[in-house]
């Protein structure tokens, strides 16, 4: 597996229900976000939706760091600080895989305006 140790760009936000069926994503057509993953174990990200007028609480935002530690085909983040303080403390989870080039982050299925949905995350390496 390719190293995940860089600074990425947000490129593209899937979203899938939980039959698999897809949903519109929650960071909308043309998401923004960085994500960093230093060699030291730490990591930090940034993602929020970057459609114009959007009214508040339509859009998305999200913030966290932590620890990371990438096992098999598993990211595991100790979130330390979010910006959903809910966050703090947890662990967040993700499958990583790669297309393209590209690092795909997907979550498990999670409850989201109502529904059980899956976000994934597709990123671009920068530099």
């Amino acid at each position: 597996m390719s190293s995940i140790v860089g600074t990425w760009r947000l490129v593209r936000n899937d979203a899938f229900d939980a039959d698999g069926k897809t949903v519109p994503p929650p960071y909308g057509p043309a998401p923004m976000g960085l994500a960093m993953f230093h060699a030291d174990g730490r990591m930090m990200a940034v993602l929020a939706d970057s459609r114009p007028g959007i009214a508040p609480g339509e859009g998305a935002y999200m913030s966290y760091t932590g620890r990371y530690q990438v096992e098999g085909d598993t990211l595991r983040t100790r979130v330390d600080g979010s910006v959903e303080p809910s966050r703090v403390g947890g662990e967040q989870v993700r499958t990583v895989s790669w297309e393209n080039g590209m690092l795909r982050l997907a979550p498990p299925l999670r409850m989201w305006k109502g529904r059980m949905e899956r976000h994934d995350l597709l990123w671009e390496r920068l530099g």
